[in-house]
Parts: structure tokens; sequence; C-alpha cells
């Protein structure tokens, strides 16, 4: 299967020795995880438009500490790839089912770019297993202030692929055959430099895009409007009341994760990753992993 461990390339050194692939049915739908270390269960959840490869940097320091399970959401890497259900809710009842399936009833969550708002839903709807939460880098729909459609040049650049996303098909047709020139933007921009994610994680992410459903999927999470307001319906449903930690790159949204978090989460602090942009994870993979043991320990 490719884009498990034993496929992708470029991984860190002894990888493999501790960490292996497992994929479990959940909701009609194969999901795949890479997981490996010992101790409480801590679950990490991707960004768009990559997969569990994003956390990669990280992952070897927090298995000295936690049973890592570093999760494709559908439609993501080796997950599977259905036409439909990417709608945050049914995101996060699969990632609960993951995390049943593999053995936890309980468990701690780290989200980052759109893996910050399904474990927000995560924690919202499953508050009896999710008892601490980090969000990273993304904006939370109903709760932070969004740009308007006719934005500053230096906004259009960061955030003119909200709206192309969710366009109905033209953007797959625009996209297919030059992934590596509408993803490879991508990483160049919202970095904080052109070259901080290195050519040969990009070329992983592109090549997982190359397939034709994989690229349909990539659109979806932007097309299933109804997160939004399912986000806002379980935040009128109470408070989390867990402890959360919310993070934002110092050239990427700074506080204002932690502005957005605070307002479903009053239990929220907040902390800024040096010299990083949106990757977290890639950008800032010493300090990311450092807090996250901090945190979560």
């Amino acid at each position: 299967m490719p884009f498990t461990v034993d496929a992708v390339p470029h991984l860190p050194a002894g990888f493999g020795d501790t960490f292996s692939s497992r994929t479990v049915e959940v909701n009609g739908v194969e999901l795949h995880a890479v997981v490996g270390g010992s101790g409480p269960a801590l679950l990490l959840l991707p960004g768009w438009p990559q997969f569990w490869y994003c956390w990669r940097l990280v992952m070897p320091a927090l298995a000295e500490h936690f049973t890592v399970v570093a999760a494709d959401m559908r439609g993501m890497g080796a997950s599977g790839k259905p036409t439909g259900g990417y709608d945050a809710v049914t995101l996060a009842d699969d990632m609960a089912g993951l995390m049943t399936a593999l053995g936890h009833d309980s468990f701690q969550v780290a989200g980052y770019d759109m893996g910050m708002m399904v474990g927000y839903v995560l924690a919202a709807r499953h508050r009896d297993r999710v008892s601490k939460l980090v969000l990273a880098e993304a904006v939370l729909p109903g709760f932070t202030p969004m740009p308007p459609l006719l934005m500053p040049p230096e906004v259009n650049e960061q955030a003119w692929h909200f709206v192309f996303n969710r366009l109905a098909e033209i953007n797959e047709r625009m996209v297919s055959g030059r992934e590596e020139i509408y993803f490879g933007h991508q990483f160049a921009t919202k970095a904080a430099s052109p070259g901080a994610i290195p050519q040969t994680a990009v070329d992983v992410y592109v090549d997982a895009l190359r397939d034709p459903a994989a690229l349909h999927a990539s659109f979806e999470f932007y097309r299933a409007g109804e997160s939004g307001d399912q986000v806002v319906a379980l935040a009128a449903e109470g408070p989390l009341h867990v402890p959360v930690l919310a993070i934002g790159g110092e050239h990427g949204m700074r506080d204002g994760v932690e502005q957005a978090v605070r307002q479903v989460a009053p239990n929220t602090t907040g902390a800024v990753a040096p010299g990083a942009a949106h990757f977290v994870p890639e950008e800032a993979p010493d300090w990311m992993a450092h807090t996250l043991i901090d945190f979560f320990a």
C-alpha cells in the first residue's frame, strides 16, 4: 500500500524500528495510521494537503513518552478515499472509531491545519474520551474572523485557496496533471521561507495527490460547507473544559489561534512557534516535540 511506513522515503533514521503501519475499517472506510512508542495514547491529526508524514520529524521524540497514533483521515495518504463523508463530524467520528479499533478508550489529541478543526470536533463530541488537546495553525469556523472576498494582495497570497478549493469541479480539472504547480505553491508560500519544507517532502505530498481520488478528496474537505455549522453547533452545547494548548507560528497566525480557541475552551493557553509560519510540525519540529511533551505529560 503506498504511503505507509514501508513505502515513503526520507524518514528519520530508525523510524521503522519504532513505528509501523496499521489499517482498520471504520464506518465502512479503511483507515491507516502509523503507530509506535509506549505510554498514554496520543492521536496526531494532519493538515491539508498532507497526511501522517507531516508529523514524521516529531514522532520519534513523542514515542519515548506516548503511544503515538499518526492518522490518515479518509481521503489522505494510505486511507480509503470514498466519494463523500468529508465533513468535520464524520471525520472526527472516524478518528474516534480508529482509536477504539486500536484499543484506546481515552486519549490525547494534537491536530494542526485541518486537523485542528477535526480535533476540536472530536473533543467536543467525545468529551469523555479526549483528556487534553493541542490545536495549531488554522481558523476555527465561526470563531476566527474571516477575510473579505476582496482582499489585499498580501492576504490573497495566503487565503485564496479557501475559495478555489470549494469550487464544484473546475479546480480538479485545472490541477489534475499540474499537481506540483498548485501544491508546490502552497508549500512555498505558506512556510516561513520558500525552502523551509524540503523538496523531497513536497515531492512525497505531490505524489500522493496525483491519485485522482486523493485529489478529489483534497477539495472535498473544503466543499463540505456544513463543517462550519457543525463547529458552531457543538460550541453552543457548552465549552470544552479539558486543558487546551493553542499554537500559532511566529510568521503565521501567532496568537490568532489562541484568540479563536479560547472562545470555545476557556482552559486554553497559547504558544507561538519561533521561526515557523504555517507548517509548524515540519518547520519547528524540535520545538513542537518539546512543547507537546511538556503539555501532555
